[in-house]
């Protein structure tokens, strides 16, 4: 085996290392007569680190995929709250359907019918008084209280990061996935020359046999 890596010193944007393509694979291997089980066991290493990172990347991904429309959903909340105690309510009533009984735009000095859950299939209705305060959760039954300006700013930074985050991860697979495409064609390319080597040296094995016998024959 040739002494090069299996894995290539080149690096994506965050560090995955970049899988080379293996071109001559009689020289990566170190010579025609060079044992292939070692470089196929590291390139099947390779393959599984490769799909170790995936399978870790993806469940990130798909934790920020669930969390992303929630925080937007609160945001929504947190805002409108905002904006009904400044008087200066401008969204429709259908876009809160989902969680707001009828009420005046304007009225803000009403009470401000809701419904909250309470588990999966469970939901109570509640009056919410006029407010500057909200309690957020922050993970790990950590919440704190906020003012409904800096519950505003820290929810667009928290949606913005994690909207920065999942595309990160998004463009991070695609680039793992195109690696891990190239190790398994690496390993193929490596077993079809293994193959077609041990089926040139039984052709010439024969024909050796055979040019003996025609000797002792005549």
């Amino acid at each position: 085996m040739a002494s090069s890596s299996v894995l290539s010193e080149e690096r994506g944007a965050r560090g995955i290392p970049k899988a080379p393509f293996i071109e001559d694979v009689e020289k990566y291997l170190g010579g025609a007569d060079a044992e292939i089980e070692g470089p196929l066991k590291a390139i099947q290493d390779a393959i599984s680190k490769y799909r170790y990172m995936d399978s870790n990347l993806n469940q990130r991904r798909l934790s920020l995929e669930e969390k992303i429309p929630d925080i937007q959903k609160t945001l929504t909340m947190v805002e409108y709250l905002q904006e009904r105690r400044e008087g200066k309510t401008s969204q429709s009533e259908d876009d809160l359907e989902d969680d707001l009984e009828d009420e005046e735009p304007t009225s803000s000095s009403r009470p401000l019918k809701t419904t909250f859950e309470l588990n999966d299939t469970l939901f109570a209705e509640a009056e919410l008084e006029d407010t500057d305060t909200v309690y957020l959760w922050l993970g790990a039954n950590v919440m704190l209280s906020y003012k409904l300006p800096a519950a505003i700013q820290l929810l667009r930074s928290k949606l913005e990061a994690a909207e920065t985050n999942a595309a990160s991860l998004t463009e991070d697979l695609e680039f793992l996935r195109e690696q891990l495409t190239m190790m398994e064609v690496n390993m193929a390319r490596v077993y079809n020359w293994d193959v077609r080597r041990r089926r040139e040296r039984r052709i010439a094995e024969e024909k050796g046999g055979k040019s003996t016998s025609e000797k002792e024959g005549g």
